[in-house]
């Protein structure tokens, strides 16, 4: 395993570790307006996002490109749902449910991103892949069913865990064109006006109000460790490893989730929510030690070679071994 693939599995891990702060945190913001509240996070993220964009865009302009009508409908729709709905079901589903719980719901993401990956690709999912999610849906309703769990709880719940699983998806398309930095700082700048606009129509002068100080911290948090350097971080790791396996880290939530609420004091897990985190763990580990099934392998187009000169003319056959990696690497 090269360096490269080692800085994808610690991005992904840091990631995924910090993500499952959030259910706890977001739990100390539960009093203030919903989208008010994250849009002002956001804003916070979107500011040093784009600064970072602005400090860095002399010196990658000419690998990087301009997102084009499509990449920003992508971004939009990343924005919209992998953002906004994503965080509006965490923090209405901690005021029916344990962070715990809903940690270990969203951690079934590596599954469904294993799953759904192959398919995509027209091949066949790992039957290991098909025994971890049968686990981690076991460990995820244990955790539920008999944990400080409700309908409400859940239904909010499954709709963050929706939300997570198109943040990692709509984003595939788009970083070989504009890399993590720029996916991370446009989908937060798109995010703001949408939580801003729905937020007014729902509070209408009451979407903002002052935080209290505990608030004001739990908003800081958000914003600079779980919004900026975790999308960098999971973002760079998706364009290292892919969304499949750098999805399966997703199982490091609950634990995460776990940790953080008995260091804040929000909530004291039960055993349902222990095992139900130790379920889904197990899944999880079951998944990486998966192997999947082949791709097919892609046609090597010709490769167009200059004719030697007239006194020594030599018939070269060309493999992907004498292409340079650079060049091989879309063909080979």
């Amino acid at each position: 395993m090269n360096s490269f693939h080692r800085r994808g599995m610690v991005g992904a891990g840091s990631a995924m570790f910090l993500v499952g702060t959030l259910t706890a945190v977001s739990a100390t913001i539960a009093d203030y307006p919903v989208l008010g509240g994250q849009a002002v996070r956001y804003a916070v993220a979107a500011v040093i996002l784009q600064a970072v964009v602005r400090l860095t865009g002399a010196r990658r302009q000419g690998s990087v490109r301009r997102p084009a009508l499509r990449d920003w409908l992508l971004l939009a729709a990343l924005a919209s749902t992998g953002l906004v709905a994503f965080n509006v079901c965490v923090v209405e589903a901690t005021r029916d449910t344990s962070p715990a719980t809903i940690g270990t719901v969203i951690a079934t993401v590596p599954i469904i991103l294993a799953l759904v990956g192959p398919l995509l690709e027209g091949r066949r999912p790992a039957p290991a892949l098909v025994v971890s999610a049968c686990v981690v849906a076991a460990g995820a309703a244990l955790a539920n069913g008999l944990g400080g769990g409700s309908a409400r709880g859940l239904l909010f719940s499954l709709g963050a865990l929706g939300g997570e699983v198109c943040f990692s998806l709509l984003a595939v398309p788009l970083l070989p064109r504009l890399g993590a930095l720029r996916v991370s700082a446009h989908s937060a700048t798109l995010a703001v006006p949408m939580l801003l606009a729905v937020g007014v129509v729902r509070d209408g002068t009451a979407v903002l109000r002052t935080p209290t100080s505990a608030e004001l911290a739990g908003f800081a948090y958000l914003s600079v460790i779980v919004t900026t350097v975790a999308f960098l971080l999971w973002y760079g790791a998706i364009g290292r490893l892919g969304a499949d396996r750098a999805g399966l880290f997703a199982g490091l939530i609950p634990i995460s989730a776990v940790i953080t609420t008995v260091a804040l004091g929000v909530d004291r897990p039960g055993a349902a929510d222990l095992t139900g985190a130790a379920l889904v763990a197990a899944g999880v580990a079951v998944g990486l030690r998966a192997r999947t099934a082949p791709r097919e392998p892609a046609a090597i187009e010709p490769v167009a070679i200059e004719p030697a000169p007239r006194e020594s003319v030599v018939h070269e056959v060309v493999t992907c071994e004498s292409v340079p990696f650079e060049h091989a690497r879309g063909s080979c």
